[in-house]
């Protein structure tokens, strides 16, 4: 699930993992062919603003073609469409996945924790809800837990790359909400000179707290789902909580010490999506 700095988009999801039914796993795939193109626009290369909108536009182009029930041509939604149809996913969640996207482009400041996660309502809670179909399994109870899981998953990949989004774009890309780096006195300018000091050590740990607690409120779900589903989702959990702990393992020094999944990690990882409660 991890992957290298230039490469890590959606690290966290099940992409054909063997843990999943195998009817499943093309499904996932294709979701994630979506997703993962759609953000390379918005995020990846030298393409100008309106080049990068004009890509995600002919994106909800297709999706409206299905609403419509209009030909699709493009070969990610050749490919999407019939597993739309058959598990009966909402349109509108693929919808708020583009939206998201659409936003990474013009929008590289959060005032808020709120407004951040309302970001993550868009940019990361739909994947959860959209697998949760496919589990036959989307009930409000389950898509609450999911929607924790996810928001935590996007929190986690945000803190670990804090140094890498700040160097995105002309003006860099700060996930980190005003209002909290205020509280820590940790300027903008601190971030973009990736300045590791106590207060941005301090900001981090909080941050660090925000996103373990989202996670531990979605936890219930991987024991509720069973067998290999469960497990997955376990798994996916250990591995954004594990994440945290290689945050916290560097002192948040996240300039220096991206924190990332290594082999040796996912024998912890397995124990813990196994035997912990």
């Amino acid at each position: 699930m991890a992957s290298e700095d230039h490469n890590k988009h959606y690290e966290n999801f099940p992409v054909a993992s063997l843990l999943l039914p195998r009817h499943l796993r093309e499904p996932i795939a294709a979701i994630y062919a979506f997703a993962r193109s759609a953000d390379d626009f918005a995020d990846e290369g030298d393409l100008t603003a309106d080049e990068r909108l004009a890509l995600l536009r002919g994106y909800q182009r297709e999706l409206n073609a299905i609403t419509e029930e209009r030909p699709t041509t493009h070969p990610i939604f050749l490919r999407l469409r019939p597993i739309i149809a058959h598990y009966k996913l909402p349109l509108s969640l693929f919808h708020d996945l583009l939206n998201a996207f659409i936003q990474d482009i013009s929008c590289n400041r959060y005032a808020s924790y709120s407004e951040l996660l309302d970001y993550c309502r868009r940019s990361a809670n739909p994947v959860g809800r959209i697998l949760l179909h496919l589990f036959a399994a989307a009930t409000e109870e389950n898509a609450i837990c999911s929607d924790a899981i996810c928001s935590a998953l996007q929190l986690i990949n945000h803190w670990q790359d804090v140094g890498i989004d700040s160097h995105k774009g002309q003006e860099g890309r700060i996930y980190l909400p005003a209002e909290d780096m205020a509280r820590f006195n940790v300027s903008e300018n601190d971030i973009l000179r990736r300045i590791t000091s106590t207060d941005f050590c301090a900001l981090m740990r909080f941050q660090v707290g925000h996103a373990r607690t989202l996670m531990q409120q979605g936890a219930p779900l991987g024991r509720r789902l069973p067998g290999r589903i469960g497990l997955e989702i376990r798994t996916i959990i250990a591995s954004g909580l594990r994440i945290l702990e290689k945050i916290e393992a560097v002192d948040y020094d996240v300039f220096n010490h991206r924190p990332q999944l290594q082999t040796l990690d996912w024998p912890l990882i397995g124990w813990r999506a196994l035997f912990q409660p």
